[in-house]
């Protein structure tokens, strides 16, 4: 395995961040969510859970909210909230 800089495996094909860390463009499938029942029902409700594939279409700066693709559909998520969300994506 490679070694980790900034929560990022170098030298294999595969990184798991949370969305915060994703950049734009990039596709990853989320592995987990790092949250209570609560979260999970609301991120399920804009069709994100465990297994599902996104993409990070934006972000703003300062801890602002980070625009994701679903399938068809672009949700926007709070900066707290895709901090949470765990994501395996292809370097």
């Amino acid at each position: 395995m490679g070694t980790l800089e900034n929560g990022r495996r170098i030298g294999v094909s595969e990184v798991t961040v949370d969305l915060t860390q994703m950049r734009e463009g990039e596709r990853g499938r989320v592995i987990d969510i790092q949250g209570g029942g609560g979260l999970l029902r609301k991120l399920e409700t804009l069709g994100i859970k465990q297994g599902t594939e996104i993409v990070k279409v934006s972000s703003q700066l300062m801890r602002g909210p980070i625009t994701i693709r679903v399938g068809n559909t672009q949700v926007a998520i709070g900066f707290g909230m895709a901090r949470r969300i765990i994501v395996k994506h292809k370097k």
